[in-house]
């Protein structure tokens, strides 16, 4: 589990923005857009474990994949 450094009021301030910045992006784009965001934040954290525990909490729970 990821320890919280957040408060709820600014994981929601977060959250606000990613999908402000995100629906502001072409849809066709959005892929790109959220793999450059997470290559921006992987370099301001700066530990490739910490990374590493990211990518598994984000995709923990995600249920199943759809079918191509």
């Amino acid at each position: 589990m990821i320890p919280k450094k957040l408060s709820t009021a600014e994981l929601e301030a977060v959250y606000d923005l990613l999908s402000d910045a995100i629906d502001a992006v072409p849809q066709d784009q959005r892929e790109v857009f959220l793999a450059k965001l997470a290559l921006v934040l992987a370099n301001m954290v700066g530990s490739p474990g910490q990374v590493a525990a990211a990518v598994k909490a984000a995709a923990a729970n995600l249920g199943p994949r759809p079918a191509d």
